[in-house]
């Protein structure tokens, strides 16, 4: 045990921020954009020499000066994070670090859920986490025939989306689709999973899903020791197909359908690594061309959805979103929704 105490950093104290920032810098760490929580060690003379920050679930930028490496501060800072997330009754924690930290890490109680060579490792604090929840899964196994598989945000749930779905499931025999679980986008979960759910509700052939932690939207990957925003998305890719590999290995799916991309750089680049890697491991891409609105031509994406809410362009919406999703947002249970895109700056996600 050392002899310095772990304190909380509030976002007020522009010294210590600082110090942080430069400690980070030090040990090859960006700052990421997603915190919630974060303290720090403390010398003699009210220098940061260690540090590390909560997000959620997940522990994130943790470092330890140079200087004072081998003196048992990481342990501290990684008890106290867990502690704090204890107290906030958040029990099941995440953490990624690279490859050379894993071991650790794994001496501090937490395992490996996947490994991304010379790149990322993904790590939770339950033994059979992963595990479980691929037991779950797999109570809903199909066995034989074509096994497709969608992982879909849908925020909202578009025509675009309802079309992606209507082509798996005319061309498989099961579709298992993913509902990206977590609560950052602008709709919340639970009215994503609704809207999925009413929006193909005349397709006989599908399983549902929730993604759990395991498969994160690219809006919360954590980006702190990556040295450039490619490299985070080329990261986030290769996670999480390693994540999906193991789960269409357990779940007998041969292919997996994606909407092509031609204005998204960060979904563009994600689907070239997805259709390079994914045939790999027995299981075809199918990239299909998006579906464009009638009158307009234009093609129909969640951030043009977005925008037609946020301008109050409830005539637009219409030809953009299934009945079930348009009904949603045009009664007063949406309200709350609308408030919440029309508060935000940039609908447009690239």
């Amino acid at each position: 045990m050392s002899e310095y105490a772990v304190s909380k950093v509030y976002k007020t104290d522009k010294r210590a921020n600082t110090a942080i920032e430069k400690l980070l810098l030090d040990e090859g760490i960006r700052r990421d954009r997603n915190l919630d929580y974060t303290c720090a060690i403390y010398d003699d003379d009210y220098n940061v020499i260690a540090t590390g920050s909560c997000f959620g679930n997940t522990l994130r930028c943790m470092a330890v000066s140079r200087r004072h490496q081998g003196e048992g501060l990481m342990n501290e800072i990684v008890s106290h994070l867990v502690q704090y997330e204890y107290e906030r009754k958040i029990y099941h924690l995440f953490l990624y670090t690279k490859c050379n930290s894993a071991k650790f890490f794994g001496d501090l109680g937490f395992y490996e859920i996947v490994k991304v060579e010379d790149q990322i490792v993904f790590m939770e604090n339950r033994r059979t986490g992963f595990s479980d929840y691929i037991a779950e899964l797999e109570k809903n196994k199909i066995t034989g025939g074509k096994i497709a598989a969608l992982v879909l945000n849908a925020n909202p749930f578009t025509l675009g989306h309802q079309y992606l779905i209507e082509k798996a499931s005319a061309e498989n025999d099961a579709v298992h689709v993913f509902i990206v679980s977590e609560d950052a986008s602008l709709v919340p979960f639970e009215v994503r999973k609704r809207l999925i759910i009413e929006g193909t509700s005349h397709l006989k052939n599908l399983i549902y899903h929730d993604t759990g932690p395991y498969i994160i939207s690219a809006a919360t990957f954590p980006s702190y020791f990556q040295k450039d925003d490619s490299a985070v998305i080329e990261s986030h890719a290769n996670l999480d197909l390693s994540v999906f590999v193991k789960i269409a290995e357990a779940l007998g799916i041969n292919s997996r359908y994606v909407g092509e991309e031609p204005t998204s750089l960060v979904t563009g680049l994600y689907n070239r690594i997805m259709a390079e890697k994914l045939p790999a491991h027995g299981i075809e891409c199918v990239i299909v061309p998006r579906k464009v609105e009638d009158s307009s031509r234009e093609v129909i994406s969640a951030s043009t959805v977005r925008q037609a809410i946020k301008d109050g362009n409830f005539e637009k919406l219409r030809g953009l979103v299934p009945e079930s999703t348009f009904r949603f947002f045009t009664s007063p249970e949406a309200d709350s929704v609308i408030r919440r895109i029309r508060a935000t700056d940039n609908v447009i996600h690239y």
